[in-house]
């Protein structure tokens, strides 16, 4: 994880209110909106990874307001080694994606469960519901994500995907929150520099 140089306070804005106002801006995406949204995240991902050669890849499988990346799902599993989340306890761990999904806790599909201890990948991609300053990502203040990376044997090129790009210059979040190299939203995609980004 790319160390936090630096920290700016904002006294009234918090990770918590920042949360409700992204979620809110997600969940009032027209339906016209959206499917639009959804080919171009598509297009952007897949374009972001094709010169990738095969790779271990951990992917999400969208809530109904959450970015649809089935499209390029489907089509990285061709040449990839894809994996999905699998709920376990406060966190989870690694399956791989394959059919039928079932439909678990808070509404997340989830491939069938496996004996394999898996901990090494190469590339995540993640849904975010808002970034900070230093692309640090806020997501539904479970602590999931965070505690499923601080497992990992090795930081893995890391993409977060907005529906909406939800963004503060402000740094809300805490230093064990996940941080991406790419965020990708239908309308601008930010890559990490080697120092905080900053508009």
């Amino acid at each position: 994880m790319c160390e936090i140089i630096s920290k700016r306070f904002n006294m009234t804005l918090t990770k918590s209110s920042f949360r409700q106002k992204c979620l809110k801006k997600m969940k009032n995406q027209t339906k016209q909106n959206k499917i639009y949204k959804t080919a171009k995240i598509n297009r952007q991902l897949l374009e972001s990874l094709k010169l990738k050669k095969r790779a271990k890849i951990l992917f999400y499988y969208p809530l109904p307001f959450e970015a649809d990346s089935r499209k390029a799902l489907q089509k990285l599993r061709k040449k990839h080694d894809v994996f999905i989340p699998f709920m376990q306890g406060e966190s989870f761990k690694m399956v791989p994606f394959r059919l039928p999904l079932k439909k678990k806790k808070f509404g997340i599909f989830e491939a069938g469960n496996t004996f394999r201890n898996i901990n090494k990948i190469d590339i995540a991609i993640v849904p975010a519901i808002g970034v900070d300053g230093n692309l640090q990502r806020v997501g539904f203040g479970k602590g999931m994500y965070d505690r499923f990376f601080a497992k990992l044997k090795k930081r893995p090129y890391t993409i977060f995907i907005q529906p909406e790009f939800c963004y503060t210059k402000e740094y809300i979040c805490d230093d064990y929150d996940v941080t991406c190299d790419l965020l990708l939203t239908p309308y601008k995609a930010v890559k990490r520099a080697r120092v905080n980004i900053r508009k």
